[in-house]
């Protein structure tokens, strides 16, 4: 067996590694030369727990390589962006640019996997009318579905094997195929359905932890307005058996939670009232951040804001949809001096100047915001860089901070959910 994955990214790249692990030839294709230049050579762009090992290995082994341009494969698997637009509509140009290639390159008994999360529909609609031009019949010589991913970053090679995936198909059969290409890593229990189900389910995955996101950072502006501690209330409610509150912040980041949901509310406007509410709970948590910094710098002339943390989540150093990145730039509008420090992120990042280390960013700073809680964060020299404020005020947007260390050092402690 062949496989060409079409799509280097953060899924797409490990998912190819894991099938050449397995001693599957696999082909990987993207249009970024920079990539493809990096994958011949055994080495990554991004960073992955693992990943750099895990390629460099099945790069010399021969059994993964990287071309420009898709070629002839028993197996296309797409996993391209699907970003979202400035309306809040999925932007599937990629997904069409991608099955447009393939096409030239189909052949009888081949399979065509989409994995990149879409709209309900996407096969059935947007990828079929392009793959009948291939001339072949749809469902007995060309097997087309979706399968996607089920993992987190940091975890992405350990979760591609052992968790649970759903294989859907055009029909039966597609499924079946579709579920055995991946028993060929996959340690988890793989679930058949057709393309519909599938798509539905890694959209309402996401939109589930999206609303119950929602629902905490809502609870955080009502405890904010009465006087009660957010953090402390929802560790109380969960001591009930059959309650888990999910953990407020200053917004939801990522190309899954903070995207999946619109695709729902794309499709269905009148219907996915309560998703489309929590989705703009979510991304209001920003300007309510800012809004709170705003009133701690009341009085202070010229501010400079220091945010600690950049990336989406902590630990890892994608910055997709971030809400800090939404925060840093309403202080911008503010005009409001902004600094910000990330160990996972380099200083010349393309995106957003980032310090060179954490004393710098804090010199002269009236304001520290601890925006992703990084391991690196949890025991801050507070004594060290009070000396090198000019105001020693801490906002904790994560409740990840002592709230003792840093006032023994000091330091005004604000905490998001907390009056």
């Amino acid at each position: 067996m062949k496989i060409c994955v079409i799509g280097l990214g953060y899924i797409g790249l490990p998912t190819a590694a894991m099938f050449a692990s397995a001693g599957v030839s696999v082909v990987g294709v993207d249009l970024n030369p920079k990539i493809i230049e990096a994958l011949n050579r055994g080495a990554i762009i991004i960073e992955e727990k693992g990943l750099g090992e895990l390629v460099s290995r099945v790069v010399k082994e021969g059994t993964l390589r990287g071309s420009l341009t898709p070629e002839e494969a028993d197996v296309f698997i797409i996993a391209v962006p699907t970003p979202i637009t400035g309306d809040k509509k999925a932007d599937m140009s990629y997904v069409v640019s991608a099955t447009e290639s393939i096409v030239p390159w189909l052949r009888s008994g081949n399979t065509v996997i989409l994995e990149s999360t879409s709209p309900v529909g996407t096969v059935d609609s947007l990828m079929l009318p392009i793959l009948e031009k291939a001339g072949l019949k749809i469902g007995t010589e060309l097997f087309v579905g979706y399968s996607p991913e089920r993992v987190i970053p940091g975890q992405i090679l350990n979760e591609l094997v052992n968790n649970s995936r759903i294989a859907g198909g055009i029909n039966p059969e597609s499924a079946e195929r579709i579920a055995e290409i991946y028993k060929t890593f996959v340690r988890g229990h793989i679930y058949t359905t057709d393309t519909r189900t599938a798509e539905l389910c890694k959209l309402a995955e996401n939109t589930y932890r999206d609303v119950n996101i929602a629902f905490a950072n809502e609870l955080a502006k009502i405890c904010e307005n009465i006087g009660v501690n957010v953090w402390e209330s929802i560790e109380l409610c969960n001591k009930h058996p059959r309650v888990n509150i999910h953990q407020p912040g200053p917004g939801v980041g990522g190309h899954c939670i903070a995207v999946d949901p619109w695709f729902i509310v794309e499709k269905q406007p009148e219907t996915a009232k309560m998703i489309g509410l929590g989705r703009n709970i979510n991304d209001s948590m920003p300007s309510h951040v800012a809004s709170e910094i705003l009133d701690i710098l009341n009085g202070i002339q010229d501010p400079v804001v220091t945010i600690l943390g950049v990336t989406y989540k902590p630990n890892v150093d994608d910055t997709r949809e971030s809400p800090v990145l939404h925060l840093i730039d309403i202080l911008k509008q503010q005009k409001i001096n902004v600094r910000a420090f990330d160990p996972y992120v380099a200083p010349q990042n393309g995106k957003i100047e980032i310090s060179d280390s954490l004393k710098t960013a804090a010199e002269g700073s009236d304001l520290l915001v601890l925006g992703v809680h990084h391991d690196e964060f949890k025991d801050l020299p507070f004594q060290t860089l009070g000396k090198l404020m000019r105001h020693k005020n801490f906002y904790d947007t994560r409740n990840f901070v002592s709230a003792t260390l840093a006032e023994e050092a000091g330091f005004r402690y604000y905490l998001l959910g907390s009056k």
